[in-house]
């Protein structure tokens, strides 16, 4: 399987290498073990590299078949996907490469297994178990066999078969080499232990716009839905229990006096009596969270980005006609906005907990990522809210800690480059997130940077008993200040606005389906560390996780300096699952 002058090449690799299709990567030695506690969705690679050579066609298509664990395997290729703009001028040591090229990030539904090698590239299939959860403790010896097509029919409709004594196709010009269809083998050791149910609050914002944009549908028509419901479904699958809920179009991304796409779950119609509200497409919202298990509802922003200056659009009927009653053109401080929230958010936050969203399960925002230089209009339009919030949990992604200090926020979501003065003064409560800014030293998703580096988020969230973690960028495919919709199978940098992997972490495919990616599928990886550390901390205390994170590198790991290869975080399950056999 080893041998470099073989036309056909496979062997496994780990979850945490990304496979370019002009380097080899690091192979997973035979001996290494995947550990995992039950519930939690083990992943491999296998590699597979064909070189040039021959003619056409030189070798058949390959049928992957997992055998030997008691939960079904699930197969995707790993596709490589264009990045013109992977990262900033400013960068770090730990970037895998830095010029633009094909990454292999989106993860491709394979359910027949079939796979066909290309000449001069390596690929990869992705191999995971979702399901594990009543799969019995043990160790499995997890085979991996590839078998070749018997048979088929050339591009001129001659027609060709295996010869499985000569291990080639008949009119194959480079014959096969005896043994390609040897399993591969995978050491997979499940524990007594169960994942603990998941407590790190996690969100990503949902842009339900986006989602109509790219499949051309009505907002909030059947088609729509579908897709909706498809990409609520993959974020619950990842480990996403929060969701930006559109009650208004939020007010994200969007050039001052530009618009996005109208997304408004709730009807408004305004007469002599007042405001008057539906609240029959909001139901149908939640109760879609409720079918995939997202327990946190987040309401868009109050306020305008960068400074809560405007109010958010909000479409208003009156006598039949649609006007949009605030927008850029109405400022935040408008008496007018303050009547209309005075009817709409205690309405709205009844309708919620009927709807079985109670105060400990919503987050209001007022404005994303206000400056010191803000704080004067952030505080105005703070005072506008603030008895109709109050009981409610408000949260701001924002990064000076003097603005905290100032009292404006009292639920800060400082960047993972900015939390160290949080953490150092003991900020109750504490949450993280990390965006295109954060590119140096802090770990990230990007394409261009290692899967490891995504990876250990979950440990330094451990670390820090960090309780949530907010991302801007779950399904954005639109351009910069969303000018323009972009298509994100050929577009990843939202028209050069942020580094390939910021703006989106699913890609839309075809009917309304949804497709994971890599960076999706090791995030995850990411929260299970975290939940099986939680759960260890349980039965042994505190001190002897921290003993298991040391026992390799001296701490204190912090965001800016932590380990950065992929071995570590498999040798720390190893040592997680020891101790857990031990107790």
């Amino acid at each position: 399987m080893k041998g470099r002058e073989k036309e056909l090449e496979f062997f496994l690799a780990g979850s945490l290498e990304k496979v370019f299709p002009d380097q080899r990567p690091e192979e997973w030695k035979e001996g290494e073990r995947l550990c995992i506690l039950k519930g939690e969705t083990p992943a491999i690679q296998l590699v597979y590299f064909r070189r040039s050579g021959g003619g056409y066609p030189t070798v058949p298509r390959f049928a992957c078949r997992v055998s030997g664990f008691p939960a079904q395997a699930r197969l995707r290729e790993v596709e490589l996907v264009p990045s013109a703009f992977p990262c900033f001028e400013q960068v770090d040591d730990n970037y895998l490469r830095t010029e633009p090229g094909m990454f292999p990030d989106l993860l491709k539904p394979c359910p027949d297994g079939w796979i066909t090698p290309r000449a001069g590239q390596y690929r990869a299939l992705w191999i995971d178990f979702p399901d594990t959860s009543g799969v019995p403790a043990g160790e499995y010896r997890v085979e991996i066999t590839l078998m070749p097509e018997t048979e088929g029919v050339l591009g001129n409709g001659q027609s060709w078969r295996w010869d499985e004594e000569r291990k080639q196709r008949v009119f194959s010009l480079t014959p096969m080499e005896e043994g390609e269809t040897k399993p591969l083998c995978l050491t997979l050791e499940v524990s007594e232990e169960t994942l603990p149910k998941q407590s790190l609050i996690h969100t990503e914002w949902f842009h339900s716009d986006c989602v109509a944009d790219y499949y051309q549908t009505e907002v909030f028509g059947e088609a729509h839905w579908k897709a909706l419901e498809s990409q609520i479904a993959m974020a619950a699958e990842i480990g996403i229990n929060t969701l930006l809920t559109p009650v208004f179009t939020p007010p994200l991304d969007t050039a001052v006096g530009g618009e996005r796409t109208t997304v408004q779950l709730v009807g408004i119609t305004q007469d002599q009596g007042g405001y008057h509200f539906d609240f029959s497409l909001l139901e149908r919202w939640c109760g879609l969270c409720r079918k995939y298990g997202i327990e946190y509802l987040e309401m868009p922003h109050l306020f305008t980005q960068w400074g809560a200056e405007a109010t958010p659009k909000i479409l208003v009927s009156v006598d039949g006609k649609t006007e949009k009653r605030f927008g850029w053109h109405v400022p935040a401080d408008s008496p007018a906005y303050r009547e209309f929230l005075q009817e709409f958010l205690p309405m709205l936050q009844e309708k919620l907990q009927e709807l079985g969203f109670d105060k400990e399960h919503v987050f209001f925002h007022i404005s994303d990522e206000p400056s010191q230089e803000q704080l004067d209009s952030y505080e105005r339009a703070k005072k506008v809210t603030e008895d109709l919030l109050e009981g409610w949990r408000v949260i701001d992604a924002l990064s000076d800690y003097a603005f905290y200090e100032s009292g404006a926020v009292k639920h800060p979501v400082p960047a993972n480059n900015h939390i160290q003065p949080f953490a150092d003064h003991g900020v109750p409560g504490l949450w993280t997130y990390y965006c295109c800014s954060q590119g140096v030293a802090v770990p990230n998703r990007f394409f261009a940077m290692p899967s490891a580096r995504n990876r250990i988020m979950g440990v330094l969230m451990y670390l820090y008993e960090i309780q949530g973690f907010l991302h801007w960028g779950y399904n954005f495919y639109n351009s910069g200040f969303s000018r323009k919709h972009i298509d994100p199978f050929y577009d990843t940098h939202a028209d050069y606005s942020f580094p390939s992997g910021d703006s989106f972490l699913v890609y839309p495919g075809p009917e309304g389906e949804t497709w994971s990616s890599v960076r999706a599928q090791v995030q995850l990886e990411g929260i299970q560390d975290l939940g099986a550390l939680c759960r260890l901390e349980k039965m042994a205390g505190r001190e002897r996780v921290l003993e298991l994170i040391y026992a390799e590198e001296d701490g204190p790991f912090t965001f800016q300096k932590y380990p950065a290869d992929a071995g570590w975080l498999y040798r720390l399950r190893e040592r997680i699952a020891g101790e857990l056999a031990e107790r």
